[in-house]
């Protein structure tokens, strides 16, 4: 495991979406901005954040608590995303690399999980 959060590649990764969908999120006409745009944004932040939190805990089943969270804010990530291309507001190209991106986040997150559930 390493030894600090940032060298993680699994929390690297977020970062990096995070980064994406802010671009995206800040490129959304105002009133998509307050209705789906603030589900979507918390929801990508909501990754990283739970890697953070889970990389903090002492203990790994705690830490396995976050990571699982982190996990299901990957998938609410998919649906905002989804609903934002079906809904208009972002291409197909836009849409297809950023559930590119979740997908590889989403077997690093797997992966990493995996790790640290076999490593006990």
């Amino acid at each position: 495991m390493a030894n600090r959060l940032n060298d993680l590649n699994v929390y690297k990764k977020s970062i990096y979406l995070s980064k994406n969908a802010w671009k995206l999120y800040t490129s959304l006409p105002m009133d998509i901005q307050i209705v789906t745009g603030k589900q979507f944004i918390r929801a990508v932040d909501s990754i990283g954040a739970n890697i953070a939190e889970g990389f903090g805990r002492y203990h790994y089943k705690d830490s396995l608590k976050f990571y699982y969270n982190a996990r299901g804010s990957l998938w609410e990530s998919k649906h905002w995303i989804y609903l934002l291309f079906k809904r208009g507001f972002v291409n197909k190209d836009t849409f297809d690399n950023f559930i590119a991106d979740i997908d590889i986040l989403g077997k690093q997150l797997n992966n990493f999980i995996n790790r640290l559930k076999n490593a006990q």
